[in-house]
């Protein structure tokens, strides 16, 4: 059942996190859906610029809806991660996507903020919410190098070698801006190589982003755990990822739950298991060539992962029920009481078929549901 995501980020907000999973084929989709129903958690579903170039905005929205057909019981939103602004129009026009993350970080505080106001205007008369970066993480997103974002003129502070997202600036940004939810910088980088030395989560970084902003659902990025035994099979199979590569603690993501993180992204994770199948799979049958065989086991084992993923972060059995109990916050999102998000009469660039489903603007179509059902 796909349904919006700032639902589900009210939902689970000072109680769980949600996961949300970078994937870019059928195997990784199928593996994210399996766990989900495995785990009976709700989780995002997330696309990047590149994977949308990789594999095409329209082959990504008909596997999610081949996978909301076979996998009923699962409650997903669709997000589009680390976009900019053209990118974000078009998620937005498409009527795929239920949030759109506008990534302006790179740019100086008041151009991220005109930036993001700009996407936040476009995304909010049809119901989906805007997610905003302040701050810088290290690392590479995809196509989106974070050495390149090194133009940080007053919204973020340094500490060692990260830049960090400034709480006070952290609640300008969001008053100025109506944003949904807030990704923030608090010593995480992209990729595989998250820490450097004895670098860790900066918690007090994160609890006085909570204090100022009690009510706006947070968000981790780099939230893979970059597990040690995984990169030893890897290298074992060939692979030479070193030592030094590793992520966020079950312990740190915990703690991070508790200070208002609603949603962790992970991705890493994810390729790692993709790049250890396939290269053990290929080690132990040289003389084997149909790339069937290790897919299937990718599946299996990436089913296996978000399901223990989904435990981990208080997730499992909060997929949907009777009834949607919000936490109330004192924050009142432009979405978050608005009955009528996703009526007929919200968007311009959809049309409603006598089936209840929603037409974009190149004829695809989806069900939204209103309102989600999950467990508090």
């Amino acid at each position: 059942m796909r349904t919006r995501t700032l639902d589900l980020l009210l939902a689970a907000q000072g109680r769980y996190a949600l996961g949300a999973f970078n994937v870019a084929n059928l195997e990784q989709i199928h593996g994210l859906f399996r766990g989900a129903a495995e785990a009976r958690a709700p989780v995002v579903v997330q696309f990047t610029r590149l994977m949308r170039d990789y594999a095409h905005p329209l082959m990504l929205e008909h596997l999610l809806r081949a996978a909301e057909e076979i996998y009923p019981e699962v409650t997903f939103a669709v997000h589009h991660d680390h976009g900019d602004e053209a990118s974000c129009a078009d998620a937005i026009a498409s009527g795929h996507y239920t949030s759109v993350m506008m990534d302006a970080s790179h740019l100086p505080f008041e151009e991220n903020i005109a930036a993001t106001r700009r996407v936040v205007s476009l995304a909010h008369p049809h119901g989906i919410a805007v997610e905003a970066e302040l701050g810088q993480l290290k690392g590479v997103e995809d196509e989106t190098p974070a050495a390149a974002r090194n133009r940080k003129q007053g919204h973020s502070s340094r500490r060692g070698d990260a830049l960090l997202t400034d709480p006070a600036h952290a609640e300008e940004f969001v008053a100025r801006t109506g944003c949904d939810s807030l990704a923030v910088a608090i010593g995480t980088s992209h990729g595989a190589y998250k820490f450097s030395g004895n670098q860790r989560l900066h918690l007090d970084v994160l609890a006085e982003i909570k204090r100022r902003l009690p009510g706006v659902p947070l968000v981790l990025h780099g939230g893979s755990a970059v597990s040690q035994a995984e990169l030893e099979r890897i290298r074992k199979a060939g692979g030479t990822l070193d030592a030094s590569a590793r992520g966020v603690s079950a312990t740190e993501l915990k703690q991070a739950i508790a200070l208002g993180v609603a949603k962790v992204n992970i991705a890493t994770d994810g390729r790692l298991l993709w790049t250890r199948v396939h290269r053990e799979f290929f080690r132990d049958h040289p003389a084997e060539f149909d790339f069937m065989r290790p897919g299937r086991n990718y599946m299996d084992e990436f089913g296996a992962f978000v399901a223990g993923k989904c435990k981990l972060l208080g997730a499992m059995g909060k997929s949907f029920s009777r009834g949607l109990r919000v936490k109330q916050t004192g924050r009142k999102s432009p979405l978050a009481t608005s009955a009528r998000a996703f009526a007929p009469s919200a968007s311009k660039l959809e049309r409603r078929g006598r089936n209840g489903s929603r037409k974009g603007h190149q004829g695809s179509s989806f069900r939204v549901s209103r309102s989600p059902r999950l467990l508090s």
